[in-house]
């Protein structure tokens, strides 16, 4: 497997011990230093701001022995260079006598390009503008006996494949406008930077953030490398701080302060970020800048295994303060989309089903919030239980409790003699068949839609997102209702709500029951149990809602193919399920996500929590006759 054939592209950051004023030195470290990159299949490799001479060389970068050296630097690195793209700092001079602060682009074999900086700080510790003339409008041909023919410009892209590689150097990340976002809207979905940032107390939190928006906002990998302690001298320390960041996101960072060479790594989804750039209108739309020129660098190294890990879970945070904090958010979130629909409707009633399993006890919970929300009290809420032929005594019991323990009245209203009658009136044979089971579904909606006509109020729908993704609900029965407040969040993320809510915000009573409905297990309880147990086991007939999370935040969120879900799952599951599970239930969610659109395609409003949505009127608009053979095509040949 070639992960790099699914848009990955691994790429490095390093900071290399160097020798002031030395280029024949710091080019053997930086060499050292690439060839350990190329054995670990490092595509890109970026060295600090002028790693050849060394940042803090001063007034020597006025020296012709120092210029002079650099060029014979250049030279062995081109020459000996192991990796697709290197890209290291470097003074030029040109003929015209002024001197560029550059970054040097070098791959298979020559010197592709120079891009020289545009904002030199001179302030404070910084006097840049001493020695460097700004190179935002430069742009010069280069031919030298040594080096060869080559650009010295901002406006050039560096390809690898059809990878495209912009640069900028240090400061230009701290300017209003920064050179690597006119790269990004020319087609850079990687922009190194090289830097040589001194240390402050708090500074490194800042450039941090800087460079985590850089990659947010210009939907791109950003590899930024920064001079290490070699380089400190008279009142400035430099730590060698070096990260990657993929759209807002860390990938890795480096440890500050080391004196030795050291080295980051990770593997950027430039297909990831190709589909989001696709998706953002704002990105999109942006004004372009000037056409670029671009370089055809060498082709980008294999990568056999992928060293990047994927959360089994990705809708729900690892960190536990992160998602306290995110449970609290999403059920603001929720209870307020609800309050706002009441007071639009002008209703003070909610109905809701409570069959006693996860997703109703949810919204039920959410339901309290609004009412809170809106002052009002929890007699508003009126929670109806319509046990059926399929219902067992253990969700009934956690239905009875729940109301019990929140003092709300539940009524409970039995559908046996009405799903009876409705199927003797359609000669129905008396299988337990899709018949059977939807004339249920569709009673207790009746039910509902007519009682909050009774009492004025509106009905809470309680369905959630990867229910929706597989079209696991009757259509007009459970799919409906007046507002569904779990509409975004998936079957994953539920049990931890749910847990949450009984670990931080429920009395005691409350939280044992909310304890023993997250015992209960998923079933839509519409086949009769046997021996009172539950008969009817969702995740046994649609397949364990963990994968189809997983599948439905890559497909939806990233755009993946099938072959790249699987890849990923395989890696992120590995253990818990064999490949030919994976590969089955992976055939299993793209068939019924496709043909089960027409559900969707009505469905009622709720409120979007996330990142991933499957509402017609925003997220997802997708045609009901939209075929599913070309990807089930791709899943077969897995």
């Amino acid at each position: 497997m070639n992960y790099t054939d699914l848009g990955y592209l691994r790429v490095g950051a390093a900071s290399v011990a160097v020798s002031l004023a030395n280029p024949a030195a710091n080019a053997a470290a930086v060499l050292d230093t690439a060839a350990q990159m190329a054995a670990r299949h490092v595509s890109i490799g970026c060295f600090p701001e002028l790693a050849l001479s060394g940042y803090s060389a001063e007034d020597l970068f006025f020296s012709d022995a120092l210029l002079r050296d650099v060029k014979p630097a250049l030279a062995a690195l081109c020459r000996d260079n192991p990796l697709p793209l290197l890209i290291v700092g470097t003074p030029w001079r040109l003929n015209d006598g002024r001197l560029l602060n550059c970054a040097a682009v070098i791959s298979a074999g020559r010197l592709c390009g120079m891009v020289p900086k545009s904002a030199h700080p001179n302030y404070g510790e910084f006097y840049d503008l001493r020695w460097f003339t700004p190179g935002g409008a430069v742009n010069e041909v280069v031919i030298d006996d040594e080096l060869g023919q080559f650009n010295v410009r901002t406006d050039q892209l560096f390809a690898l494949d059809d990878h495209l590689v912009g640069v900028e150097v240090c400061e230009d990340l701290w300017a209003p406008h920064a050179p690597g976002t006119d790269a990004c809207l020319a087609g850079a979905e990687i922009v190194c930077n090289l830097s040589a940032s001194n240390e402050l107390i708090a500074k490194a939190e800042y450039r941090r953030e800087l460079v985590r928006m850089a990659s947010a906002k210009n939907l791109c990998g950003y590899v930024y490398a920064s001079a290490g302690p070699t380089e400190s001298t008279k009142d400035v320390v430099f730590g060698g701080h070096c990260m990657i960041m993929e759209d807002g996101q860390t990938l890795v960072e480096s440890d500050r302060f080391n004196l030795e060479t050291q080295f980051i790594q990770a593997d950027v989804d430039t297909a990831k970020l190709r589909h989001d750039r696709a998706q953002n209108t704002t990105f999109r739309n942006a004004p372009r800048p000037r056409a670029y020129r671009t370089v055809r660098c060498a082709s980008p190294a294999a990568l056999p295994e992928l060293e990047r890990s994927y959360a089994r879970h990705p809708f729900v945070p690892d960190d536990e303060h992160e998602f306290a904090a995110r449970a609290q958010e999403i059920l603001n979130i929720q209870a307020t989309g609800l309050a706002r629909r009441m007071r639009a409707a002008r209703c003070e009633k909610l109905v809701i089903g409570l069959s006693g399993g996860l997703d109703s006890t949810l919204a039920f919970l959410v339901c309290l919030d609004a009412l809170e929300k809106l002052d009002l009290a929890r007699l508003n809420l009126c929670a109806l239980t319509m046990p059926g032929p399929g219902t067992t005594d253990k969700t009934l019991d956690n239905a009875r409790g729940l109301t019990r323990a929140a003092n709300v009245t539940l009524e409970e209203i039995p559908i046996h003699a009405a799903v009876a009658q409705h199927l003797d009136d359609l000669n129905h044979a008396g299988e337990h068949d899709v018949v059977f089971e939807n004339a249920q579904a569709r009673e207790r909606t009746q039910i509902l839609f007519n009682y909050a006509n009774k009492v004025g109020g509106i009905v809470v729908g309680t369905g959630d997102l990867s229910e929706l993704a597989l079209g696991w609900c009757t259509y007009n029965a459970d799919h409906m209702a007046s507002y569904n407040v779990n509409a975004s969040v998936p079957k994953t993320m539920m049990a931890y709500l749910v847990r949450w809510y009984a670990t931080h915000r429920a009395e005691p009573g409350l939280a044992e029951i909310l304890g023993d409905v997250l015992d209960t297990p998923i079933s839509p309880e519409l086949i009769p149990p046997e021996e009172g147990e539950i008969s009817q086991h969702t995740e046994s007939i649609v397949g364990p809602y963990e994968l189809h999370d997983f599948f439905l935040f890559h497909f939806l969120r990233h755009g993946a193919s099938a072959t790249k879900i699987f890849r990923l799952a395989e890696r992120a599951f590995a253990g818990a399920y064999s490949n030919a599970d994976i590969k089955h239930w992976l055939g299993q969610f793209f068939r019924r996500f496709f043909t089960q659109q027409f559900k969707r395609t009505t469905l009622p409003p709720g409120p979007k929590v996330g990142s991933v949505s499957l509402s017609p009127r925003g997220d997802w608009r997708m045609p009901d006759e939209a075929q599913a053979e070309q990807i089930l095509a791709e899943v077969d040949q897995l």
